[in-house]
């Protein structure tokens, strides 16, 4: 069955790229840095990888993102990743990058956007693979720093197809991101969201009433909130959620209470994605392979599962 799930053509719509750093990758890109890691090696690395909340993973995510200093690091980071999605059928990507995680580390904007720019050129080039870069906000920092960032994005413009809001979600709600939002709008950009993994349903109104996205990353709160799930069945907005990624940072305890297909069959466009998939076990296949083991996922339901994200593409 994975290797039946492996050959779906399918887009990835909810992918951070420092979050596919690798263990391997990451010691590699520390000794070319000459850093020094807390880490003896790689096996150490992913015994740190037991993760109670989305903070504790976030502390342990922005110490990784530290090895990434060069043009030539953030160009190996995303070609790693998009060798992952030649090696699945991912045809199609939009991954998010988060510029205010390397900028506030004194690393120019311009030398991040380089390396994942190039990387992108030559996966569409070499490997066929289309994709389109989210530029993200750190919720967890204020709206004025978001701010500073969209403006040091002005001269790329034409790098991104979208404005997204990620990090912790507890106490940093999408009306906090409200006027950024509408100035990327007026200046043409698409918008989705983080919202409904630990944050309440009414997180997910805000994002789409106050941010106005197109797309709800996470989502799978929603399903506690009847007239919201009727409200995204109606309008058909899609829902990238992460698996994986979701019982590891327990907003599941088990694979098996997971409400993916209810929502699936219930008719909400919802789409399978990896995160930070250095982080959480497995890229898409490997979510799309622990839906058939742990909720009996059948090849009907996969293959509409594949097609939303298609389907769900900005770009």
């Amino acid at each position: 069955m994975y290797d039946w799930l492996n050959a779906l053509p399918k887009a990835e719509l909810h992918l951070h790229l420092e979050g596919s750093l690798e263990p391997e990758l990451l010691f590699a890109l520390a000794a070319r840095n000459k850093i020094a890691l807390p880490w003896n090696d790689v096996e150490a690395l992913r015994g740190a990888y037991a993760f109670n909340n989305l903070q504790e993973f976030l502390d342990l995510y922005y110490q990784g993102a530290d090895v990434l200093r060069t043009e030539q690091d953030f160009y190996d980071l995303t070609w790693a990743y998009l060798q992952k999605c030649k090696a699945q059928n991912v045809i199609h990507t939009e991954p998010f990058f988060d510029p205010q995680t390397h900028t506030d580390r004194g690393i120019p904007f311009e030398v991040v956007l380089g390396g994942i720019r190039q990387a992108l050129k030559d996966g569409q080039q070499q490997l066929g693979i289309s994709s389109g870069l989210i530029l993200s906000f750190l919720r967890h920092l204020p709206e004025d720093e978001a701010f500073k960032t969209l403006e040091q994005a002005r001269p790329f413009r034409d790098a991104f197809i979208a404005v997204g809001l990620d990090s912790s979600e507890m106490g940093h709600p999408p009306s906090k991101f409200q006027r950024v939002f509408d100035k990327a709008r007026s200046e043409g950009y698409l918008s989705v969201a983080h919202a409904g993994e630990e944050g309440p349903p009414e997180y997910i109104w805000e994002a789409l009433d106050l941010l106005k996205i197109q797309r709800i990353d996470h989502g799978v709160r929603a399903i506690e909130d009847e007239r919201l799930m009727q409200r995204i069945i109606d309008e058909q907005i899609p829902l990238t959620v992460c698996p994986l990624s979701n019982t590891k940072l327990r907003v599941f305890e088990d694979m098996r209470q997971h409400n993916i297909l209810e929502m699936l069959d219930r008719g909400v466009k919802v789409t399978v994605n990896s995160d930070d998939p250095a982080y959480f076990g497995g890229y898409v296949s490997e979510n799309f392979a622990a839906l058939h083991d742990s909720l009996g996922m059948t090849r009907e339901q996969a293959q509409r599962l594949a097609q939303n994200s298609l389907d769900a593409r900005l770009a």
